[in-house]
């Protein structure tokens, strides 16, 4: 999966936060969702716009952020 070909970053749309091609529904407000429960196909029903390789993408973004070596770092400090 390459996120890249679902998620954009923007300076002119929601302040630069990566969001989901073709709309503004940022990566941070799909991982919210997900947090509170909801289901993949609960974010599609209320974002029509969205697909599955869509909410893909929000968690291959993640996981490479996870496997920054500045993140990495951090967790290993605390």
């Amino acid at each position: 999966m390459n996120w890249k070909d679902h998620i954009i970053v923007d300076p002119k749309i929601l302040a630069g936060k990566p969001v989901i091609k073709g709309t503004r529904l940022s990566v941070e407000l799909l991982l919210d969702r997900l947090a509170d429960g909801w289901s993949a196909d609960d974010l599609m029903v209320s974002y029509p716009r969205l697909t599955l390789a869509d909410i893909q993408a929000v968690f291959a973004l993640a996981a490479e952020l996870l496997k920054e070596e500045e993140y990495v770092a951090l967790s290993k400090a605390s």
